[in-house]
């Protein structure tokens, strides 16, 4: 005798109940087999607080229409409510999106005053950032010259970006939505080296020597030899 293949697995965990839909069948088998495990399920459990619910899609991809028609079944079925709807599945824009983010745009220029250079993904500078200019990347910045203007790393809400520059003597810097302004004086000894800028775990921007990334950016240490 064959056994007919459950097309949805309920697990449950620590934190509720986890829904497994199978990504090989269609959303309308999907749908009709979700109603008779809800509808075995009513009764049970109805009181205190709604059970939280996880569903993972697998490689299922949903709109956003069908999203909805999930959680509102699954809500009017038992006392339930959905917590989140995972997918390994992702649109071609986010896809583009996360490509474009971790990208990295090179330029060899000087960026004067009053000009503002932008990039989605990491920005590599060869050249200066004159006073009364902005450099601004959604990633890390990589600055090969002197920093003298204003730096924003992270402005898509990334908290971990750094910003790097063989000069260091910047009007402002911003990371995320940390900002550092400029120190009251510099020394001019003659002796430079490169520094990094970071929000540190008191979330303020802290300037430290380059070697630093590797104890506080380890994810970074991607070439041979290090840093």
């Amino acid at each position: 005798m064959m056994t007919t293949r459950q097309n949805i697995i309920i697990k449950g965990t620590k934190n509720g109940l986890s829904l497994q839909l199978n990504d090989a069948c269609s959303y309308e088998t999907i749908i009709t087999e979700l109603k008779e495990k809800l509808t075995e399920l009513q009764g049970v459990e109805t009181e205190g607080p709604k059970l939280s619910v996880r569903i993972d899609l697998g490689y299922r991809y949903l709109t956003d229409e069908q999203k909805y028609q999930l959680r509102n079944l699954i809500n009017h079925y038992h006392h339930m409510i959905v917590e989140d709807i995972e997918s390994n599945v992702i649109t071609k824009v986010e896809a583009q999106k996360l490509i474009d983010e971790q990208e990295i745009t090179s330029f060899t220029t000087i960026v004067r005053s009053g000009q503002i250079l932008e990039v989605d993904g990491d920005l590599l500078l060869i050249g200066d950032v004159n006073p009364g200019a902005t450099v601004r990347a959604g990633g890390n910045i990589y600055i090969m010259g002197a920093l003298k203007g204003v730096a924003h790393a992270g402005y898509h809400g990334r908290r971990d970006a750094v910003i790097i520059a063989s000069f260091m003597i910047p009007s402002q810097l911003r990371i995320h939505d940390c900002i550092s302004r400029a120190p009251d004086h510099y020394e001019e000894d003659g002796h430079h080296q490169m520094e990094c800028a970071y929000i540190n775990d008191e979330n303020q921007i802290i300037i430290d020597r380059l070697q630093v990334l590797k104890r506080i950016r380890p994810e970074m240490n991607r070439l041979k030899g290090g840093l």
